[in-house]
């Protein structure tokens, strides 16, 4: 089986720990945790690129790096990696997760007590047996032991869904307090990845020590990790760890720009920095001669490099410091661009509203086409429709557009079920009365590559499927996409000018910021749905929204960003 992009990359990360864990120099660990992000990031299979000689054409990917990929994609394995797993036991990497123990106490709780593994490491804390070693003692044995038990309560990454309406209130919270001229979010909450592992938040105010006291304070903190003279780090009660950062308002441009990241974007930054002569921190900008340079809004930090702003979603060192250079930075899709939502449950099946109630939820959004697309009759976890209740459905649907006029244009399509062998629920004859077809995989996921991609390309090529919905049919955190052919799904994409849906749900976010670039840069059509089953879902429009961002996706790439006309005239078009 040929090994995906995630799994090459979780090798070179292991390959990048167990390097560190022995000592061995910063600058060759780096590369391969470089190595490792660049495959997360990247829009085509490793394997295809190895079949074309270009895996050197992978940022951070050199000669070595190269040959190590063609070895794993060619026997599935790496020598180098046995070799380096019989020097140092590579369980050795799960004492990394715990708060507080880095590569050099994991590797002097293995030489000196012959620890291991996580189980061991929490015997040996307490049997006091960690107090003793050198650098250690009974306060370091006693955090050992109180980040073992928090690694045992907190989930290693979070939805972006379930952190940010919380992260808000705390946003609130602290732009209320006395003495506090500004706040943000930060970190990979504001850049608005998928996961969030800590919560970062920044605060301008000249009395960091008040803010931070009542920050430690409140009573949803479990404990207090750390807190020195402009930064507090705590972990709450549910898990999570939040870190505070602290500067006087006149250095807040600099914070916010530090705390945002990401660590590859802002070593892209410092290294523009240092060909200036300039050095960049949290706090300023510093000249040569240590003087410096203090700058109160972010956009003020990007342009003493001669930069415009870089929107927070782009900052994932994927070539957004060179177009901004070369004032290429694209013009970035927004919520206020939407016009219509074309996936929507209801009552009909297994939503919660009736068609009335989504409606006019989707007007107060300022929706002008809302497509109810309740699922066919094959997905009975679901309630989907039969042909009869199918064609039931549309009159009512003809009832509620008399009702609400031209306020809004109510659209009958079908969220159609994908079968094990690729054909659709409902028959052509069937789906040629529908104003708009979504086909979706939903069951099934685990087929081999090559069936499963053979399903989606059946379904693909019917003509009045109009939309790809959810592609992959990933729902995080527990279920992993289908493993499909990303360069053939794509290529049918761009043969058959069908639209590949971006799911605004949270737990999917599918297509991803990764397939959804290179599908937008191969002139495949985007649509941004929320896959609503309730009239307040349809407020998730903007994480939809986030998704292409990060994806560098503008509005014209997006259809349910065209004027209603537009829009109709395509669907019609493909009928």
């Amino acid at each position: 089986m040929i090994l995906t992009n995630q799994e090459l990359a979780d090798i070179f990360d292991r390959i990048a720990d167990l390097l560190e864990i022995k000592g061995e120099v910063i600058y060759k660990t780096l590369a391969y945790r470089k190595a490792a992000e660049s495959l997360r990031g990247l829009a085509e299979d490793a394997a295809v690129l190895q079949g074309q000689n270009r895996l050197t054409e992978i940022p951070g990917v050199g000669k070595a790096i190269s040959e190590k990929i063609s070895e794993l994609l060619t026997t599935g394995k790496l020598g180098f990696l046995e070799k380096l797993e019989q020097e140092v036991p590579p369980t050795l990497t799960e004492l990394l997760q715990v708060p507080d123990v880095g590569p050099r106490k994991a590797a002097l709780f293995w030489k000196q007590l012959g620890v291991t593994n996580l189980a061991e490491l929490e015997a040996a804390a307490r049997d006091g047996k960690l107090r003793s070693l050198p650098g250690m003692g009974e306060k370091s044995e006693k955090r050992v032991l109180e980040g073992i038990e928090a690694l045992k309560r907190r989930p290693k990454r979070r939805l972006l869904g379930n952190v940010r309406p919380a992260a808000l209130r705390m946003l609130d919270w602290l732009r209320a307090q006395p003495g506090v001229e500004k706040a943000d979010l930060a970190g990979s909450l504001r850049r608005w990845r998928a996961t969030i592992g800590d919560l970062d938040l920044v605060a301008a105010s000249n009395s960091p020590t008040e803010v931070m006291q009542a920050f430690t304070s409140q009573p949803e903190v479990l404990r207090v990790l750390g807190q020195g003279e402009n930064k507090a780090s705590v972990e709450l009660k549910d898990g999570m760890n939040v870190q505070l950062w602290v500067q006087p308002p006149e250095r807040y441009g600099t914070l916010l720009q530090f705390v945002t990241g990401s660590k590859d974007h802002n070593v892209r930054l410092r290294e523009l920095a240092q060909k200036k002569g300039l050095s960049l921190s949290e706090q300023s900008i510093k000249e040569s001669n240590g003087t410096e340079r203090l700058y109160a809004e972010e956009t003020a930090v990007y342009a003493a490099f001669g930069l415009p702003w870089i929107p927070p979603e782009l900052r994932e060192d994927r070539g957004e410091i060179p177009a901004a250079l070369a004032n290429k930075l694209p013009n970035l899709i927004e919520v206020s661009d939407i016009r219509a939502d074309l996936h929507t449950h209801t009552t009909w099946s297994d939503g919660t509203a009736s068609i009335q109630q989504m409606a006019e939820a989707a007007i107060h959004l300022g929706r002008k086409v809302l497509a109810i697309t309740d699922h066919s009759g094959g997905l009975g976890v679901a309630q989907g429709l039969s042909i009869e209740r199918l064609r039931q459905q549309r009159l009512e649907i003809n009832q509620v557009q008399e009702r609400l006029g031209e306020q809004i244009v109510l659209l009958q399509g079908s969220e159609i079920e994908i079968h094990a062998d690729g054909s659709l629920d409902y028959p052509d004859d069937v789906l040629a009365e529908l104003d708009i077809v979504i086909a979706s995989l939903h069951t099934s996921l685990r087929q081999e590559r090559a069936v499963i991609t053979a399903r989606l390309l059946r379904a693909m090529r019917n003509p009045h499927v109009d939309v790809i919905g959810h592609p992959s049919g990933r729902l995080m955190p527990n279920r992993e996409g289908a493993d499909l052919d990303w360069e053939q799904v794509l290529a049918a994409a761009r043969e058959t000018g069908i639209a590949l849906e971006i799911d605004a749900l949270p737990m999917r976010l599918d297509l991803d910021e990764v397939y959804a670039r290179r599908a937008a840069e191969m002139g495949i059509p985007l649509v941004i749905d929320t896959d609503a089953h309730a009239p307040d879902q349809l407020e998730l429009m903007e994480y939809g929204v986030s998704v292409a961002r990060r994806a560098w996706v503008g509005p014209e790439s997006v259809i349910n960003t065209w004027e209603s006309e537009r829009l109709l005239g395509w669907l019609k078009k493909r009928q």
